[in-house]
C-alpha cells in the first residue's frame, strides 16, 4: 500500500507505537497532527490524504467535519478510527458509518483492515462516478429531445418572394438556444412577416420562453386578418426613396396593410407574459416587421432590439432601425409605436441579436459595433454573400474561444432590377 497516504490524529500527538509501525510496515505514508493543528486552529491549511485515522475518544461531529475539510482538496478519506482502551466509543461511529481499528495492531491485521476500507470506498466511488455518468447522459439525451423540439419551432424554409434573396445564420452557444427567427406569409400571402429576437439569458428556461414567445406572435399575426387597411400610428420620419430609417415622428394616417395584424401580435405578446410570467423575469427584445415585395416597403416594431441596419446598394454608411418600444415581458400595457423604411432595389437589411457584436475572442475582446459597421459598409450583392461576409470576420475573430451567446442573422434583400 506503498501509494496510500494517511492522516492520524492524536490529541498528545503520540500515537500508538505499535500502529504507526504496522503503518510503516505497509508503506504508508503517514501525517501525525493533534486535533486542532489538523482543523485549521492554527491556520494550516486542510490536511490531503487518502485515510483519516482518528481517535475513537473524538467526537463523530469533529470526525465528520475534519473528513469534510480534507475532501476540500479533491479526495474524500477513508474514515476509520482506532481505539486503544476507549472501546466502547467505538459503537457511535461504527452507526455513521466509520470503520475502526482496535488493539493489537499487527502489521497483518492493519493491511487487511485499510484494505477492505480502501476496496469499498473504490466501489463507492466507482459507483457514484456511473451514476454521476447515467445522470450526464440522461441531462444530455433531454437536451437533445429539447434541441430537436425547438428545431420544430423554427422554419424549415424560407418563403422568399419574386425578386427578393433571404438568408439566415443560427448559431446557438448551447444545445438549446434564447434566440430565435421566424418567416412566414400573411395577409393572404401579400406581406412576408420577418422576425428575429433574443430570450433574455440563454440554456432551457429561455428555450422553453423562445418556444412560447414565437408560438403566440405567430399565432396572433396569422389569425388576426385584415382588421384594417388604414392603421394610425406613429410612422417613423423616413425618406422612403433614400430607403432609411429614423425615430418615430408625428401621427399619419396612412395604408399599411399588415400592420394590424402585427401590433396585435406584439401588444398581445407582451401582455400575455406580463401577466402570466412576470415572475420568471424572462423577456425578449425582438425585430418584428411585415414586408411588402411588391414595393419594398417595411412596417415594423422594434422592441428594444439592436437596431437593424439598411445597407444601401452604393455602400456607405448603413442606416439604422432604431427601437420603436420597449422588450416584449417587461412592461405592462405599454405602448409600441410603429416604424417605417423602404428597400430600393440593390438594398440589403442586415438583422442580428446581441450575440454578433459581443462575441469574444480569446482574450474576451469584443468583437464589437464598430467591426460589424465596417463590414456593412460595402454593398452586397445577395443577402448569403453579405451573411459570409460577417460570419467570416467573426470566425477570425473568435478563433478557438468558446462562444458565450447565441448567434443569429437575417439579411433581407431586394433584387436589383
Amino acid at each position: 500500500m506503498s501509494d496510500v497516504t494517511a492522516l492520524l490524529v492524536h490529541q498528545e500527538r503520540n500515537p500508538p507505537p505499535d500502529l504507526l509501525a504496522a503503518l510503516a510496515h505497509e508503506d504508508v505514508t503517514v501525517s501525525v497532527r493533534a486535533p486542532d493543528e489538523a482543523m485549521g486552529g492554527d491556520g494550516s491549511p486542510a490536511p490531503d490524504a487518502d485515510v483519516l485515522l482518528a481517535p475513537a475518544g473524538m467526537a463523530p461531529r469533529t470526525v465528520r467535519e475534519l473528513s469534510r475539510r480534507m475532501s476540500e482538496s479533491g479526495r474524500n478519506p477513508i474514515v476509520v478510527v482506532y481505539a486503544e482502551d476507549e472501546f466502547t466509543a467505538i459503537e457511535q461511529h461504527i452507526r455513521l458509518g466509520h470503520d475502526y481499528l482496535v488493539p493489537p495492531f499487527l502489521p497483518p491485521l492493519v493491511r487487511a483492515r485499510l484494505r477492505s476500507c480502501y476496496e469499498r470506498a473504490k466501489l463507492s466511488r466507482t459507483m457514484e462516478e456511473v451514476e454521476a455518468h447515467a445522470e450526464l447522459l440522461s441531462y444530455e439525451r433531454e437536451l437533445q429531445i429539447g434541441r430537436a423540439i425547438q428545431e420544430g419551432f423554427l422554419p424549415e424554409g424560407l418563403p422568399t418572394p419574386e425578386g427578393w434573396d433571404l438568408d439566415v445564420r443560427f448559431s446557438p452557444a448551447r444545445k438549446v438556444a434564447g434566440d430565435f427567427y421566424d418567416v412566414f406569409e400573411m395577409v393572404n400571402r401579400r406581406r412576408l412577416a420577418l422576425i428575429v429576437a433574443d430570450v433574455c439569458d440563454k440554456g432551457v428556461g429561455a428555450a422553453l420562453f423562445m418556444a412560447l414567445i414565437r408560438s403566440l406572435l405567430r399565432h396572433t399575426a396569422e389569425n388576426s386578418g385584415l382588421q384594417s387597411l388604414m392603421t394610425t400610428h406613429q410612422a417613423v420620419a423616413a425618406d422612403p426613396g433614400a430607403g432609411s430609417g429614423g425615430k418615430p415622428g408625428p401621427s399619419h394616417v396612412i395604408p399599411v396593410v399588415g400592420a394590424t395584424p402585427l401590433m396585435n401580435a406584439v401588444v398581445g405578446t407582451n401582455g400575455y407574459l406580463t401577466r402570466n410570467h412576470s415572475g420568471q423575469g424572462y423577456f425578449a427584445t425582438m425585430f418584428f416587421s411585415v414586408l411588402d415585395p411588391a414595393t419594398g416597403n417595411l412596417v415594423y416594431i422594434n422592441g428594444g432590439h439592436n437596431p437593424p441596419m439598411l445597407v444601401a446598394r452604393e455602400g456607405g454608411e448603413p442606416r439604422p432601425l432604431e427601437p420603436t418600444g420597449p422588450a416584449v415581458g417587461v412592461i405592462p400595457d405599454c405602448e409600441f409605436a410603429l416604424g417605417h423604411a423602404t428597400l430600393r432595389p440593390g438594398d440589403t437589411l442586415f438583422v442580428y441579436t446581441d450575440g454578433v457584436p459581443e462575441a469574444r475572442d480569446e482574450q474576451g475582446e469584443f468583437f464589437g459595433d464598430e467591426r460589424v459597421l465596417a463590414l456593412l459598409r460595402e454593398p452586397a450583392p445577395s443577402g448569403r454573400v453579405l451573411l459570409e461576409r460577417v460570419e467570416a470576420a467573426l470566425k477570425e475573430h473568435t478563433g478557438s474561444a468558446e462562444q458565450h451567446d447565441d448567434i443569429t442573422m437575417m439579411a433581407v434583400h431586394r433584387k436589383a432590377a
